[in-house]
């Protein structure tokens, strides 16, 4: 089986000279993902060949992906004081990639979203081969299952690699409780994203929308991949608690910079139909502030058509313009450039072991909330 990761549609929009390229981390986290893979393939073909396609579409998934989770955790890992040569510390950050994996696996599936990375999304890829070989039953069904089952096997996998990474089991056992919580807020945060369009309330809109980007987004993405780097290299509290003042407000800015992109962004670059937020219903901190500043009469075309089952493009054009003409796209622009400011004064004073890493978490907190539409 080769060990290499072919580009996705979305990979090839990439811009060179990217910081997770730096120290050639994205082949070694790529490296590492795939002696696992060709690890657990052996293990499903054991037990059966009929498993082949669920090893077919892990590795497809993982070929895409922006690899920032573990940039930060192996920048925090140098910022500690970690051995960049040490591979143990690579594969450990690895992991995070297969809970980024099975977390966007269950995602989709919520979403009701076709394509991820420019490619089917997986629930739609098993409805697909289920269609192609002419099985007896409900192909849709057959997706949704495959789609949770196989989320679930990301998420067991990410601990299995996590504890077997080789670093010494001292410091994995160190950092385990952190990742623990990291995976509870982001489930967590997940919850409360699919509760706000079923259960919508005007009173307190932004403040809840900020919780479940804390906890779905900027803590999973920034805050607790750097903590869990230093951590597995023993960091101090002092340095932990400098990771969380760099990390949160980092993690916020990129969440609403995605949101963003969610309702303006390029498919080509996003690998996701632009909208699709919108047909989702999600009550983003964009939509939040839309509905804070517009008009009744666009408050109500945007409750009335925000996740309709049957919006159309001239549907999506009409939310679009609701939310533009609200000045919402303005005010979440400022914000992100506030809170990187935040970010990045808390990154400055923060007591690092190693410049170079001070250096590429700069160059992470750019790339993380550029803009790209």
């Amino acid at each position: 089986m080769s060990l290499a990761f072919p580009q996705s549609p979305v990979d090839v929009a990439r811009r060179p000279g990217s910081p997770v390229d730096e120290e050639r981390l994205r082949p070694r986290v790529d490296r590492a993902l795939a002696r696992f893979l060709d690890h657990q393939e052996a293990v499903l073909a054991a037990v059966s060949p009929q498993l082949a396609p669920v090893g077919d579409a892990v590795r497809e998934l993982l070929r895409g992906g922006k690899r920032l989770r573990p940039a930060f955790c192996y920048w925090g890992w140098r910022g500690a004081g970690g051995d960049g040569a040490d591979e143990g510390a690579v594969t450990a950050c690895a992991a995070l990639e297969l809970l980024q994996a099975g977390a966007l696996v269950h995602d989709d599936l919520i979403d009701r979203s076709d394509t991820r990375r420019g490619l089917p999304s997986v629930h739609r890829r098993f409805e697909a081969l289920h269609a192609e070989r002419g099985w007896r039953g409900d192909g849709a069904r057959y997706g949704t299952a495959s789609a949770v089952l196989l989320g679930d096997l990301l998420l067991a996998w990410c601990d299995e690699l996590l504890a077997d990474c080789g670093l010494d089991p001292a410091a994995v056992r160190r950092a385990k409780p952190l990742f623990d919580l990291m995976r509870t807020e982001v489930m967590a945060g997940q919850y409360l994203d699919l509760l706000e369009p079923a259960a919508p309330s005007p009173d307190g809109a932004v403040e809840r929308a900020r919780t479940v980007i804390h906890y779905k987004a900027a803590k999973y993405t920034v805050e607790r991949p750097l903590q869990l780097g230093g951590l597995l290299a023993a960091a101090d509290p002092a340095l932990t608690s400098a990771y969380a003042a760099f990390g949160l407000p980092l993690g916020e800015a990129f969440q609403l910079r995605d949101d963003l992109l969610g309702v303006y962004g390029d498919p080509v670059l996003t690998g996701k139909p632009a909208g699709d937020d919108l047909r989702e219903g999600k009550r983003t901190l964009l939509v939040a502030e839309a509905l804070e500043h517009c008009g009744s009469a666009d408050a109500r075309l945007l409750d009335d058509l925000l996740g309709a089952p049957d919006l159309d493009q001239p549907g999506l054009e009409l939310l679009r313009g609701v939310i533009t003409r609200s000045g919402a796209p303005q005010r979440v622009e400022a914000r992100i450039s506030r809170l990187l400011e935040e970010s990045l004064t808390a990154l400055d004073a923060a007591p690092l072991a190693d410049p170079t890493a001070r250096r590429m978490l700069h160059r992470l907190a750019a790339a993380a909330t550029a803009r790209r539409y």
